[in-house]
């Protein structure tokens, strides 16, 4: 199998970490692309000692170190991102982020993680500790959720209490999830793809967005829905079944870049 047939699986789940890194699709998008244009261009400096999955993110790691990203832009939208990022990301590491990312969403041991941005497995650990307690003090907002299966929605809001957030409700189809939109304004969305009356949690998100712009997290057993390649594609997305860090980290991510959260101080 060649090494472009070994990483093509992982690229998806890749995107996934760009973007979540740095709050913009486009931008995201950047840096992988950057970093299969390096694999691209010198595959014998590809790391071969390790699994290729790991290989992959090593070499993205290595891109998005370089580069500088707090200092990127393209164009006002993400401007405005990371202007609103700032001075929260003034407030803690650079790695205390990539180090929750990594473990929280995309599955990585801490040993893996360590690996991956160069420090000790309980290095790790404390450095996910660290981001999470930072990034909770710096974002408050109120969570619509957008799911049918009612053990799943008890799971998510308690979640989103535990975080220190307001939940304004629970919606189980496309036209309650518009509605209880429409009625207490949410500052983020937590939905589900398929609902209970075969209605779709993406077209309900897409009816909210064509409203007011809210930042939203995708909680699905069909992540190969969305994670497509072609755009739009959702920033944040979460694969079921899930565990509750996973949530937490996405939460966090998601509003850490959004302007209608508790601004940094």
């Amino acid at each position: 199998m060649s090494l472009g047939q070994q990483l093509a699986p992982h690229l998806p789940f890749l995107r996934r970490y760009g973007r979540a890194l740095t709050g913009s699709q486009s931008q995201g998008d950047r840096y992988v692309r950057a970093a299969l244009e390096a694999i691209v261009a010198a595959p014998d400096q590809f790391p071969r000692d390790v699994d290729p999955r790991l290989g992959l993110y090593r070499t993205f790691q290595a891109i998005w170190t370089s580069a500088n990203p707090d200092n990127a832009s393209d164009g006002p939208e993400v401007q405005d991102a990371e202007a609103i990022a700032r001075a929260r990301l003034a407030r803690m590491t650079p790695l205390s982020r990539q180090a929750l990312l990594l473990t929280a969403m995309e599955g990585f041991t801490p040993e893996d993680a360590g690996y991956l941005i160069g420090v000790a497995p309980d290095e790790v650990e404390d450095l996910v500790a660290e981001a999470l307690s930072e990034i909770e003090k710096q974002t408050r907002a109120r969570v619509l959720i957008i799911e049918d299966e009612p053990i799943i929605a008890m799971d998510i809001e308690t979640i989103v209490r535990d975080l220190g957030h307001d939940v304004t409700g629970v919606a189980i189809t496309r036209d309650e999830a518009v509605a209880l939109a429409m009625e207490d304004r949410p500052g983020l969305v937590l939905a589900d793809i398929q609902l209970a009356d075969d209605s779709s949690g993406i077209d309900a998100v897409k009816d909210i967005l064509a409203e007011f712009q809210v930042p939203v997290i995708f909680i699905t057993a069909f992540p190969e829905r969305l994670l497509t390649g072609e755009r739009p594609e959702p920033t944040f997305l979460i694969t079921k079944p899930f565990q509750r860090s996973t949530v937490k980290a996405a939460i966090s991510q998601a509003l850490f870049f959004d302007e209608a959260t508790l601004p940094a101080v």
